[in-house]
């Protein structure tokens, strides 16, 4: 990665005026596997194709390493808007996916719990209902993986 200057970075993270395209990619990817999970990562860049891969490099460099590796919020926060955001679009195995994140970015269950009640006033209580049994059947996927470690989900 290029020199970063340490004002730079604070204010806009790898997005530096002489960061290079894979620069970003490389902060972007760290990034995505502290927060997603390396086997979470391993399974979709082993998924790829030529019709996914230009995807999945704009989501690297855009979204984990544009906006993820910004300092302007905390990860907990940005998982906190991402959950709601998702409920917000009944996006159901996007929030799976971000559940497990937000307890990777140091969400507790409750502080989930709590943002899953929020987004029953400001999203719809439909779609509240929706996230909590997706927020459910992400725990009880992860107290049984933790209870028989040998049956974790890759």
């Amino acid at each position: 990665m290029t020199t970063l200057s340490p004002d730079n970075f604070e204010r806009n993270g790898a997005v530096q005026p002489d960061a290079t395209a894979q620069d970003i990619y490389d902060a972007g990817m760290v990034v995505r596997r502290e927060v997603l999970g390396d086997a979470h990562v391993d399974r979709a860049n082993a998924n790829k194709d030529s019709f996914t891969e230009d995807y999945q490099d704009m989501i690297t460099r855009i979204a984990w390493g544009g906006i993820w590796t910004r300092p302007g919020l905390s990860r907990r926060m940005r998982s906190a808007v991402t959950l709601t955001a998702l409920v917000a679009h009944g996006h159901w195995e996007e929030l799976a996916m971000h559940v497990k994140a937000a307890l990777n970015n140091g969400l507790s269950r409750d502080e989930i719990k709590e943002i899953l009640l929020q987004t029953a006033i400001y999203c719809s209580v439909p779609s509240a209902n929706s996230a909590f049994k997706t927020a459910q059947k992400v725990f009880a996927e992860i107290d049984a993986a933790t209870a028989h470690p040998s049956n974790e989900p890759n």
